[in-house]
């Protein structure tokens, strides 16, 4: 079992009466987020396109913990539609509504509607980085190489 940590959440008018943020079976690791357009309301996404869809609601993260949002798998695989700053960051300071960046990259118009699954937020403790400088840094088999230097088929 996972621990789980409590996040206040507060919906905009414009979100209430959608399903909150969950996890849609017991081992995932994803919570879904939906779209909250208006009531009867769609947007359509053309080809090559991107909107910033709200979700309608607020959240506080508890410090030392970050939300990531990340594409749903089954809008990417089928319509071509991931989120466009994959992951988008949510800092644990952050106040505003929660939304989400989707792009169309399918070859055909992408519908979206309220109270559609959008993306999916993966919630996850921070670890702070304190960098400090040194004149050298040690050697490793790998050294310098980068960008596919680590195997694979080479496409050039």
């Amino acid at each position: 079992m996972s621990a789980s940590v409590s996040i206040a959440l507060q919906w905009l008018p414009h979100g209430r009466g959608l399903e909150p943020p969950r996890q849609q079976s017991a081992g995932a690791a994803g919570l879904d987020l939906v779209a909250a357009l208006p009531a009867g309301g769609e947007t359509v996404m053309q080809p090559g396109s991107r909107q910033l869809i709200p979700c309608g609601f607020a959240m506080a993260l508890p410090e030392g913990y970050e939300a990531q949002v990340r594409p749903r798998s089954g809008l990417a695989a089928r319509h071509g539609v991931t989120v466009l700053n994959s992951p988008g960051t949510i800092d644990a300071d952050y106040r505003g509504e929660v939304k989400v960046l989707l792009i169309n990259l399918g070859q055909e118009a992408f519908t979206v509607r309220r109270g559609d699954r959008i993306a999916q937020m993966v919630v996850a403790p921070v670890t702070s980085a304190v960098f400090r400088v040194e004149a050298r840094l040690d050697e490793t088999e790998r050294g310098t190489g980068g960008f596919g230097s680590t195997g694979g088929r080479s496409l050039a």
